[in-house]
């Protein structure tokens, strides 16, 4: 039997954007200085963050979807600027020159297009089942490990420093309790305004399809930095984010009539 989009594990599309991310962290990391390279990024972050936006709408519906959309960004501006600003909940750090113009001074525009994506996919790998509480928790820590990779990248080219240092590449522990307040907030916002979007439907794969390309971005960087362990961090998040979505793939799947399965083709690839 001819396999149909719906059968197909993982879109072309989506693999050849994770091929490209990767080595797109080379020429990221190996030339940093190019012209324009701030303002580039808008375009880059918006590219990689497309497939959840459009994803969260359709899993939520046009409103609740446009809801959490804005309240997480208006949230990550809040408590980024916040942080900035008074050292609190992450320790004493500031963006750096290469992410583009900055909000008061304080924290880059940009930033609701890569944080809210990373929320969104932590947020659909631990749902499905079992309270919301524990799927907060559960999100809140997954974005921290997330994090494990981000930061040391981000603090090698230059995105954010920290001018006290830490132990961890440069990065201070202080930052990963931050990260665990600013997750469980984020995760439970999702959570809240989603309800049993998030239990009773089931869950579009392309909610982790940014969480995943942008993964292999931060899997480039690390690599071509020789951040090793971040690098190994990097792997065994892509491993999870992908058996999560051939999961929910096959999940969608098995949920359609053998006679019907050709309809479910923009929700395999949404």
């Amino acid at each position: 039997m001819p396999k149909t989009p719906a059968a197909r594990r993982f879109p072309r599309l989506l693999i050849a954007s994770c091929a490209f991310l990767f080595v797109s962290g080379y020429f990221v990391v190996r030339f940093p200085d190019v012209e324009g390279a701030s303002y580039a990024s808008y375009g880059f972050n918006l590219l990689i963050a497309l497939p959840a936006f459009i994803a969260l709408v359709r899993q939520f519906g046009a409103a609740r979807g446009t809801a959490a959309l804005a309240a997480v960004s208006v949230f990550g501006y809040l408590i980024e600027g916040f942080g900035v600003a008074t050292g609190m909940p992450y320790g004493e750090f500031y963006y750096g020159d290469p992410l583009g113009p900055t909000i008061l001074g304080l924290v880059p525009y940009l930033l609701p297009l890569s944080y809210v994506p990373l929320v969104i996919g932590a947020v659909a790998v631990v749902s499905g089942g079992g309270s919301a509480l524990r799927r907060i928790l559960l999100g809140g820590l997954l974005l921290v490990v997330i994090d494990g990779v981000l930061d040391p990248g981000a603090v090698s080219l230059g995105f954010w420093i920290w001018p006290g240092g830490g132990p961890y590449y440069g990065v201070p522990l202080s930052n990963y309790g931050g990260w665990l307040i600013s997750g469980l907030v984020a995760s439970a916002l999702v959570t809240w305004i989603g309800g049993r979007r998030l239990t009773d439907v089931p869950l579009r794969p392309g909610l982790l399809d940014s969480l995943l390309i942008s993964m292999f971005l931060w899997l480039g960087v690390c690599v071509f930095s020789g951040l090793v362990f971040p690098a190994v961090l990097a792997v065994a998040l892509i491993v999870l984010v992908a058996r999560r979505r051939l999961q929910l793939t096959r999940a969608a799947a098995s949920d359609v009539p053998a006679t019907g399965r050709a309809t479910v083709d923009a929700a395999q690839q949404a």
